[in-house]
């Protein structure tokens, strides 16, 4: 293949329907999720295999690839000191975000759903964005910074939204840390005392404690089928 020439799609099915193609683009096993893991800002490639811990290098190479194709996502370089090649997704692979949050709603609630399994940062932070249920915001404004592991988001709160993006939160309100997200998940699913989970050093939460009382009450998983 010449440089600057591109392989032609393959076609799954013969079939004029936008749910089709969108199965071509993002339909191969793994491609929704890098798309997912780089909703809230661009990732190196061992970023993105550190966020999918079952996928291959060789996989995780050839989706990318498969995703640039399509216009998905593009390769650019960091501005310097750090001048380290991202991926990172267009605006148009940034649109999904709505149909992967609807279609994570809907799989919740199949019994087979298991919210103690392995999560990225970008993945709990999607689920906060998915499972935030409308009408509990209230007047609720605040801008919470939450780390997962190595993974640092801001989630700012306002209106019937939370908008989330990568980065340090700059004088937080609330902030949130954990090494893994099952204790997020039982203080905000779980509703769960935190308390025995910071104790346990499980769970930090700093900030107005209040805030962040009313910040884990806005989310609720929905009923199981």
């Amino acid at each position: 293949m010449t440089e600057g020439e591109k392989r032609t799609p393959k076609r799954w099915y013969d079939d004029a329907c936008g749910t089709a193609l969108a199965l071509e683009l993002v339909g191969e096993r793994w491609s929704m999720l890098i798309v997912r893991e780089l909703m809230y800002g661009p990732r190196r490639f061992g970023e993105l295999k550190t966020g999918l811990p079952g996928i291959s290098a060789n996989v995780l190479t050839q989706r990318l690839e498969s995703l640039e194709e399509a216009a998905i996502l593009v390769r650019r370089k960091l501005a310097p000191p750090a001048n380290v090649q991202v991926y990172d997704l267009t605006p148009w692979g940034r649109e999904s975000e709505g149909a992967i949050m609807a279609l994570g709603r809907w799989a919740a609630r199949s019994p087979l759903h298991d919210p103690t399994a392995f999560m990225s940062g970008a993945s709990l932070m999607m689920s906060m964005r998915t499972m935030l249920v409308s009408g509990r915001m209230g007047d609720l404004a605040c801008r919470i910074g939450v780390r997962l592991g190595a993974d640092h988001f801001v989630a700012e709160v306002a209106g019937e939204d939370i908008v989330v993006q990568r980065g340090f939160a700059e004088a937080p309100d609330v902030t949130v840390e954990a090494d893994t997200a099952f204790p997020i998940l039982a203080w905000i699913y779980g509703k769960r005392d935190p308390a025995p989970m910071e104790a346990e050093g499980a769970l930090r939460i700093t900030g107005d404690r209040p805030l962040a009382t009313r910040f884990a009450a806005l989310f609720a998983l929905p009923p199981k089928i």
